[in-house]
């Protein structure tokens, strides 16, 4: 890593896409954790389902296996760079397929899936990508990225643009930041927002425009739609393994 980086940042991060879940083999998006608001009067009880958090839509077997062959190259390199376990945190998004990847990936580490070493991040969620979208064909992707390259700003159908994800995960990031120093951090989480960390933290990390050193000033710079439009040159593969930036 470049001193720049280095320079803004208080730990190191990888990013983990998560295995091949059942909608990767399926063909289906799921994008939103809100389902449906189910009341049960009599007790008044209200109760929100999720579709994101569905044990319907965790990963398949395949994508078990990709996991745990992810888990075990990070240990690999974790070794190779002598940091001890110790120093390692996962954070995950809250969908059950990145829930299940984290699962896997922390029990090849041998540590524990909760506070402090590991937690759930919400803003490391899924892109959502509208309720139109919502269980429908993986083809439809193709629309919204045809659009997020004319114009990352614009949100379809009630879904989130690619500036929109850049913000969230920039408050993800500064909350890790925050928390955790001196720490190898793995992100696990979707293909989109971590092709859009990607996006920004390489752009924050070569740009020089911004007055301040902090990761947030770093970001709001190169908030452009030159930059985020570019977002699908870091796509990953599931269960995809990258040192960020």
């Amino acid at each position: 890593m470049g001193s720049g980086y280095q320079s803004f940042l208080r730990n190191s991060y990888w990013i983990l896409r998560h295995g091949k879940s059942i909608p990767n083999q399926t063909g289906v998006i799921v994008s939103s954790l809100v389902r449906e608001l189910v009341v049960y009067l009599s007790d008044y009880v209200c109760v929100w389902q999720e579709n994101g958090v569905l044990e319907d839509y965790q990963l398949a077997s395949d994508g078990v296996e990709q996991a745990r062959v992810a888990g075990e190259l990070f240990l690999k390199e974790l070794r190779e760079n002598n940091i001890g376990l110790e120093n390692v945190c996962i954070c995950y998004s809250p969908f059950s397929r990145t829930t299940h990847t984290a699962k896997v990936a922390a029990s090849v580490l041998d540590i524990p899936l909760e506070p402090p070493q590991c937690k759930v991040v919400h803003d490391l969620r899924e892109r959502f990508f509208g309720s139109s979208f919502e269980l429908k064909s993986h083809d439809k992707y193709s629309e919204t990225w045809a659009l997020d390259a004319k114009d990352p700003f614009l949100q379809l159908e009630g879904g989130e643009s690619v500036a929109d994800v850049a913000t969230r995960l920039t408050s993800a990031l500064a909350l890790m930041e925050s928390e955790f120093e001196g720490c190898t951090v793995l992100i696990v989480s979707h293909g989109d927002p971590l092709q859009i960390l990607q996006t920004i933290m390489n752009a924050a990390k070569e740009d020089g425009r911004s007055e301040g050193n902090d990761l947030v000033s770093r970001v709001e710079a190169v908030r452009l739609s030159s930059v985020l439009s570019q977002h699908r040159q870091f796509a990953l593969d599931t269960a995809e393994l990258r040192r960020l930036v």
